[in-house]
């Protein structure tokens, strides 16, 4: 959003990171749980090979909670908690940022609101100030505001141009049509431009609670300290939180259909949909190598040798099983010119049908498993990774020691497992489709 804000501490953390890049980063095998005096948590893995340290933190409820006429105000504020806070003003707060070559960040999702702290150990309880002043003292005076605003305005405006952009609210608003995962995450530019200070304190009061609080740390720092540094940072904010919306849980809609958005573009972008499975179902694992061998490798799916080793038809075909908080999908998606969509269209259904009445090949499943099982502790490649994963476990409630666990998940699924889900999830007249572009022999379809 305000890229050259940035510059100058990043360099700094580049510096150190060149170092870290040649010692590795935090073992993620090690989780300590810290609890504080005042009764905060945090989970911990401690690395003091290298003087840094990595916090992230998650509050639940996210931009699903952004009133209706108000979409997109959980994002304007992501935009603006590390534009002055206390007693200091924007400029004096990004200064004392990059000073310390201190990075705070935050971002809006559909079901949280994150905060990403990166810091020297030097430089710990500074930053840890930073932090607190964000979350409780935010000030929102008109000049920064009316900036991000107009910065978030202008990306929406440019975004709205997107052929994929605009599948993908077609997609979700058809999929979603009465539910708030159907409204646009960052807004409309009416919409964020009816947002008030009024009604940004009232996130911040209402919704940063230490109910919602979930605390990932990984790098040089004790246990110890870390529990006193929790209650200093996180004490101020209410026990409960007050939102006042309660998000439902939901089906999408598997109306199945085409829907056909025309543009006098030489390439179509095709998406489609159609309802999954959540990451707390027992079949989970089971529906994640099934994708795998779908459309979820990248160069190795099912979806990529039909489509594009043996045709030719498309760069980039996928699919994914995506579960948010209060719902589960199958998504996937392929862009391709106008004349040859017809035909991707065609080979995506009968892959996915034929997969829902077949199952895969037991080569297809050892495969998948050992990428799943072998690519996840590469993903762990820096202590920013690794304090990301540490929230995700506690989002989920995976447990603590789900990393001992994970590959014998993973490895338990069975043929049997994959086909059985495979018929459950798997229905090309539950796909929903839509298509920007000017597809030939495609039209929209009830």
């Amino acid at each position: 959003m305000r890229p050259m804000k940035t510059v100058v501490r990043s360099a700094v953390l580049l510096v150190v990171l060149g170092v870290w890049w040649s010692t590795g980063p935090a073992r993620a095998t090690e989780i300590q749980e810290v609890r504080s005096p005042g009764g905060i948590t945090a989970w911990l893995v401690e690395e003091p090979s290298i003087p840094m340290l990595a916090v992230e933190v998650y509050f639940r409820g996210g931009a699903s909670l952004d009133p209706v006429g108000k979409e997109g105000l959980a994002n304007l504020l992501s935009g603006l908690l590390d534009e002055g806070a206390g007693d200091l003003d924007s400029q004096a707060f990004q200064a004392r940022l990059e000073e310390l070559a201190i990075s705070l960040s935050y971002t809006a999702g559909r079901d949280g609101f994150s905060g990403s702290l990166r810091t020297l150990t030097e430089n710990i309880v500074e930053a840890f100030r930073l932090l607190r002043l964000s979350l409780t003292e935010p000030r929102f005076d008109p000049e920064p505001v009316e900036r991000i605003r107009s910065q978030v305005i202008t990306g929406i405006r440019s975004r709205a141009q997107n052929p994929r952009t605009i599948a993908g609210r077609t997609l979700f608003k058809k999929i979603y049509p009465d539910h708030p995962y159907g409204r646009p995450t960052r807004g409309t530019p009416d919409s964020v431009a009816s947002i008030n200070v009024e009604d940004l304190r009232a996130f911040v009061d209402r919704r940063f609670a230490k109910e919602n609080l979930i605390v990932g740390v990984v790098g040089d720092i004790s246990a110890e300290r870390l529990a006193s540094l929790l209650d200093e940072t996180f004490a101020d904010l209410p026990e409960k939180a007050a939102n006042g919306i309660v998000v439902p849980e939901v089906v999408p809609a598997a109306k199945g259909g085409v829907e056909v958005i025309r543009q006098p573009i030489p390439q179509s972008v095709l998406i489609w949909a159609m309802p999954g499975i959540k990451r707390n179902d027992p079949d989970y694992f089971a529906a994640a190598l099934m994708n795998r061998v779908l459309g979820g490798g990248s160069f190795t799916s099912r979806l990529y040798e039909e489509v594009r080793e043996k045709r030719g038809l498309a760069y980039s075909v996928y699919s994914a099983v995506v579960p948010y908080e209060h719902s589960g999908l199958v998504l996937g998606g392929v862009g391709t010119q106008n004349g040859q969509l017809a035909e991707s269209l065609s080979l995506i259904r009968a892959e996915i049908d034929k997969i829902a009445r077949e199952g895969i090949t037991a080569d297809e499943l050892e495969a998948a498993k050992t990428y799943t099982t072998g690519a996840f502790p590469l993903s762990l490649t820096s202590n920013a990774r690794i304090a990301n994963m540490l929230v995700t476990l506690q989002v989920l409630d995976l447990g603590i020691d789900y990393l001992d666990r994970r590959a014998g998940l993973v490895n338990e699924v069975t043929l049997d497992d994959v086909k059985r889900v495979a018929g459950r999830l798997l229905d090309v007249d539950a796909m929903s489709v839509v298509v920007v572009g000017d597809p030939e022999g495609v039209e929209t379809t009830p």
